[in-house]
């Protein structure tokens, strides 16, 4: 017989019984994506410094009231960093025309990420379409946009960005960004056609068809958001390299031109004088390097982040 002397106090509480029942609220592979994201280290740090990246670029006045364009051959070549004046004129020196290297880092920050993330965004863009009308509806509309993709991505990025801006007489930001998007596109494309086709055979998307879902609905309700993860990633990491694209082409004289601020100019300008005065040519490719560092670095967490066979 059941014993009925146990007091209240042993009874569970009608609200301790619904909360122990009630089930956990299932997460999506984004909230836990970005859950596994905030524990990483390597993320908080990329992410910091690709956030002050970003800020210095929409602002460079908060960081500095120098004029870099402004050269005092007379007082300030060659003049070397005064690394006790921290945020001024002279804390890094001054290069071979008398303009401060600190506020040209901080100026030449703007077209480094205006033309790094123009070009992902296009590139992304462009490649996600065709990939995903590729993987989506095969047959022979597959077979052209494969064949033309494989085409393009024969072609060497740098040696085809330089045969491209050659035809532009005033070479800046945009005609870069053209130039890249107009090369960089496969990669996305090929990345996006092997998910869409992994996804579209999904269970859930077999149910959409037969409940009578639209190819739009399907496309973008079902299918996009499953198989974005890996073009995310691939993007992010793609983005760095763009920033040293970009860098490489200003390097090489065929890039961005004065009077634009860049990163590569500077490295390009300082290339002579490694014996005499290398802190020009160290400051502007130590930033450079950085800047690439942190969004590969941020490019992996967010891989490990997303892909869980990496769990």
């Amino acid at each position: 017989m059941p014993d009925l002397t146990k007091t209240a106090e042993e009874t569970p509480a009608p609200a301790a019984v619904a909360a122990a029942a009630k089930p956990e609220k299932a997460r999506s592979l984004g909230s836990d994506a970005w859950h596994d994201l905030r524990r990483k280290p390597i993320f908080v740090i990329s992410a910091l410094l690709i956030l002050l990246l970003i800020v210095i670029a929409i602002a460079p006045g908060l960081f500095t009231s120098v004029d870099p364009r402004a050269g005092d051959l007379r007082s300030h070549f060659h003049t070397p960093p005064n690394y006790s004046h921290f945020f001024e004129g002279d804390w890094f020196g001054y290069d071979g025309q008398g303009r401060s290297i600190y506020a040209r880092i901080i100026y030449g920050a703007r077209a480094s990420v205006v033309v790094g993330i123009c070009v992902t965004v296009g590139t992304t863009i462009l490649g996600g379409i065709f990939g995903m009308l590729a993987g989506y509806f095969g047959g022979w509309l597959d077979t052209i946009i494969s064949r033309v993709t494989d085409i393009f991505f024969g072609i060497p990025l740098l040696l085809g960005s330089l045969v491209i801006l050659n035809a532009f007489t005033s070479r800046t930001i945009w005609s870069v960004v053209f130039a890249l998007v107009a090369l960089g596109w496969t990669q996305m494309t090929r990345v996006m056609r092997g998910s869409v086709i992994t996804v579209k055979q999904a269970d859930f998307v077999t149910a959409a068809k037969a409940l009578g879902a639209g190819t739009g609905r399907i496309m973008f309700k079902h299918i996009l958001p499953n198989a974005i993860a890996p073009v995310i990633v691939v993007a992010t990491i793609s983005l760095g390299g763009y920033i040293a694209l970009e860098a490489t082409l200003s390097f090489l004289g065929i890039g961005l031109q004065d009077p634009t601020i860049s990163w590569g100019i500077d490295i390009n300008s300082a290339q002579k004088l490694i014996r005499t005065a290398p802190f020009a040519l160290f400051f502007p490719a130590g930033m450079l390097s950085i800047t690439v560092l942190a969004f590969i670095m941020l490019g992996d967490a967010v891989r490990d982040a997303l892909d869980p066979k990496l769990r």
